[in-house]
């Protein structure tokens, strides 16, 4: 008889676990070779929705897309084939759309989700790698239906002040702000992410609301707001993070964007480059009809 661990789990199973989970470690190719393959796929592969790993490093499974508008967004930039998602991103993004028009604000632009399979992106974003992110612009001006090809050139406005020490009084209005707290009052919410110097108007504003919780300041984000939902309770290979801290957010930790360190951070540490979880190969390989063979 094969000896255990503890009273009922023989050793060699535990040794062929941690084989299992070693193979799916080192098995992938390198990162950064990973992100011209992931780009060249056009379409998701077949099966149900099945997240793996964390919004920075992991890919979906069953992916669908966010349809090219709809009522109360219009998705932009299709051309990038970046409107792939988990079917929870897809329903909180035509939700947002449909409270938005609701509460009569014109379409909103959507720009990336995530591509087909998931996985790292060539350019743009380190994260939106697994179908729970989400891109909505901040123009709230007015938008008869564009055309395709046109919305391939439409440009971001930045609603923060050239040194992003807070928003521009003379573009950021209340409108834009209760577009963000929708988003951050989503069903399965995870958080809206936005430029310091929105969160730091929205805390001059709001100050004390319990939805400002869910509104992270993150470099960039000036003319949009990312939304990243929480992984699905169905999803066991999803890799979330801690929630928010609690509270609204308008504290030291905001003050901190704009110390020297944050505006100039320094050269990031070398390290192991980041690999890939092992079940996203086969994501990345499958094709129609394979499935049916098995």
């Amino acid at each position: 008889m094969s000896k255990t661990l503890g009273t009922t789990t023989p050793i060699f199973a535990v040794v062929a676990v941690a084989l299992a989970l070693l193979a799916s470690v080192v098995a992938p190719p390198a990162y950064a070779e990973a992100r011209s393959e992931w780009a060249a796929v056009r379409e998701p592969s077949p099966g149900v929705p099945r997240v793996i790993g964390g919004t920075g490093l992991g890919c979906i499974g069953g992916a669908v897309a966010l349809p090219r508008e709809g009522p109360g967004f219009q998705a932009v930039r299709l051309s990038r084939n970046r409107n792939w998602g988990h079917p929870v991103t897809i329903a909180a993004v035509e939700t947002l759309a449909r409270q938005a028009r609701g509460a009569g604000f014109p379409d909103l632009w959507i720009g990336d989700l995530g591509q087909p399979r998931g996985g790292p992106m060539p350019f743009g974003h380190a994260s939106h790698q697994v179908g729970l992110d989400a891109d909505v612009w901040l123009d709230l001006g007015p938008k008869p239906l564009v055309p395709g090809s046109p919305r391939e050139t439409i440009r971001e406005t930045s609603l923060v002040l050239p040194d992003e020490s807070d928003v521009d009084p003379a573009r950021f209005t209340a409108r834009h702000a209760t577009l963000i707290r929708m988003a951050a009052e989503l069903p399965g919410i995870d958080r809206v992410l936005v430029n310091h110097g929105i969160k730091r108007g929205l805390c001059r504003m709001h100050g004390g609301a319990a939805w400002l919780r869910y509104v992270r300041p993150w470099r960039g984000h000036d003319s949009h707001m990312h939304i990243r939902m929480r992984c699905p309770l169905d999803q066991p290979d999803c890799r979330g993070i801690p929630p928010p801290p609690l509270g609204d957010g308008c504290d030291a930790s905001l003050a901190w964007w704009l110390s020297d360190a944050a505006r100039a951070p320094g050269p990031r540490e070398a390290g192991l480059a980041p690999v890939m979880p092992g079940a996203c190969r086969a994501v990345l390989n499958l094709r129609r009809g394979d499935l049916d063979r098995r």
